[in-house]
């Protein structure tokens, strides 16, 4: 089955994969900027997007997986917010120039290649003085049933965020041990990156 294939599927069987709540790293973090245009890259069924738009954000989101951008949709009118959505492959396309305010990427994971390719297309995006919030499993992942890939390719180390966003003001770059607790698929402890950047 292609990965695709796999997050449609997952998609469209399950209720609110990560649980209704957002990510706890990026509700601390989203707290303290001021609003304007936010993107989420991987937004999945919608929990963090429609957190933002909840307080304000003019709120973007993008996935390649078209169950999880029709249930986003489909969430986001239930809660009576606006996002605007698009199907978009992240490892393969821009999402604009000097636009967004804040990204933000939870538990976006993308192979080595894949993941550079990412990284540079959310440095261009966005604008001078914009923020990145990220949260992703790190190596240490593998010693943990609480999600994530298996494949340690896939998952992150602070020195592929030292390198990849060098141009950045690092506010927040930590390797942590934490509980998660995020629906039936991100449950229990988890060894995670938490980084925040300023352009």
């Amino acid at each position: 089955m292609y990965m695709k294939d796999l997050w449609n599927q997952r998609y469209k069987e399950q209720d609110y994969v990560y649980g209704k709540e957002p990510n706890a790293f990026f509700k601390e973090q989203i707290e303290k900027l001021e609003k304007g245009e936010i993107l989420f890259p991987g937004d999945g069924d919608g929990r963090n997007s429609i957190y933002a738009a909840k307080l304000g954000w003019k709120t973007y989101a993008i996935d390649y997986s078209e169950e999880a951008i029709n249930k986003n949709k489909r969430n986001a009118e239930n809660e009576n917010v606006i996002v605007n959505h698009q199907i978009l492959d992240m490892s393969k396309n821009e999402f604009g120039e000097d636009f967004y305010d804040c990204i933000v990427s939870i538990f976006v994971h993308l192979d080595e290649d894949e993941k550079k390719i990412y990284h540079s297309n959310i440095y261009k995006a966005l604008k001078p003085g914009g923020v990145l919030i990220l949260q992703a499993y790190d190596h240490d992942q593998l010693k943990y049933n609480s999600g994530g890939p298996k494949d340690i390719s896939l998952l992150y180390s602070l020195e592929e965020i030292v390198t990849d966003f060098q141009d950045m003001d690092f506010i927040v770059l930590a390797k942590e041990v934490i509980r998660l607790k995020e629906g039936k698929l991100h449950d229990g402890e988890a060894s995670v990156i938490n980084f925040v950047g300023k352009k």
